[in-house]
């Protein structure tokens, strides 16, 4: 299922103009995002082929089927409800049947956590990217060798450097391990045994065990910091993976700025906030964002991090305080949910 067969086979029911252009947020640099609707056919619904969403490849551009857009509407879902609520002027097309679902049925207290937990995922987010800004990886990655430690003097000192102290070449050192000593070695060293090396080669993810002749002595004791390694590696990983998938514009804009964050995420834990607690007081999905100006000038970096985390605080207070005050029910009711979506099913089916 395609996109464009959605359009072929007349099957989008909904189409909406999404994200900064319907917030009221949107700026000369921002892209066009489309969210929707689409209703699938008897056959399917019926067999084994349902397909509860389809996008494109960018995810620009995503259509949610009947059934799943009322599920997760029924979980009080950020998207979905601001799907619902979009403001009239951003919806390119809405088929009248959907007049039928009204956020009247849907709002809960179930919106504080929703709201809530997106808006401290995008300071998690933005924290993540901090902490990958302010420290970079060097493109090349550390080997076992840096994370091996050898007792010397009345101390440590790395692996290296003791070679260097002694003039030996890593390749000429053998391993053994010592019972009941987890990730420490005896370390034996010469160059006419047939020792393997500290380690098989610089891509080696563990250190490397070797024979070692009866009567050798003994040189020191290797220490081999696996768990720092493992560390090491993940954030190796997922540093050169956001390079590889971030959003240069986004990013030179957090280089711009010079604040080490992402302001873009933390201008929608203000939104996501201040929507929350405008549906725990009012019962209503303000999507069009009434304080552009102030989410403009934290997008732009105008603010320090630990004072919008500090903001963030007081909105988070302000947000419980709505919802404890609120007559909302506590769950929405699935029950009419479900008959509604078998309701405005059956009568799409019929006009088909």
């Amino acid at each position: 299922m395609t996109i464009q067969k959605l359009r072929d086979n007349n099957q989008i029911i909904l189409e909406c103009i999404s994200g900064s252009k319907a917030y009221g947020l949107d700026t000369p640099a921002s892209d066009t995002d489309i969210r929707g609707v689409f209703l699938a056919p008897q056959r399917e619904i019926y067999g084994m082929d349902y397909t509860p969403q389809v996008s494109d490849a960018t995810n620009d551009t995503v259509f949610y089927e009947l059934g799943r857009f009322m599920e997760l509407l029924a979980l009080n879902n950020p998207n979905i409800l601001e799907l619902l609520n979009t403001p009239p002027q951003a919806v390119i097309y809405k088929h009248p049947f959907l007049a039928e679902i009204k956020s009247e049925m849907i709002l809960s207290k179930l919106c504080e956590n929703t709201f809530g937990k997106f808006a401290y995922s995008q300071i998690k987010k933005a924290k993540g990217l901090k902490k990958k800004i302010v420290n970079p990886m060097h493109e090349k990655r550390k080997t076992v060798l840096e994370f091996c430690y050898v007792n010397y003097a009345q101390g440590a000192i790395p692996a290296a450097k003791y070679l260097e102290l002694q003039g030996w070449k890593q390749e000429d050192c053998g391993l053994v391990n010592i019972a009941h000593m987890k990730d420490v070695y005896g370390l034996y060293h010469s160059e006419d045994a047939d020792f393997r090396g500290i380690m098989t080669g610089e891509k080696a993810n563990d250190v490397c065990l070797s024979s070692v002749p009866k009567g050798s002595t003994q040189a020191a004791l290797l220490y081999f910091n696996r768990e720092g390694y493992s560390v090491y590696c993940k954030d190796y990983r997922e540093y050169w993976s956001w390079v590889e998938k971030r959003n240069e514009a986004r990013y030179r804009n957090t280089e711009s700025h010079g604040k080490k964050y992402d302001a873009k995420n933390m201008m929608h834990v203000f939104r996501l906030l201040d929507t929350a607690i405008e549906i725990g007081r009012t019962g209503q999905v303000n999507v069009r964002r009434p304080n552009r100006d102030f989410l403009l000038k934290i997008k732009s970096g105008a603010f320090e991090y630990d004072d919008l985390l500090t903001m963030a605080e007081e909105k988070k207070t302000e947000m419980e305080a709505a919802f404890a005050a609120s007559d909302l029910p506590e769950q929405p009711d699935r029950e009419r949910l479900n008959e509604l979506l078998f309701e405005l099913r059956s009568r799409f089916y019929e006009n088909c």
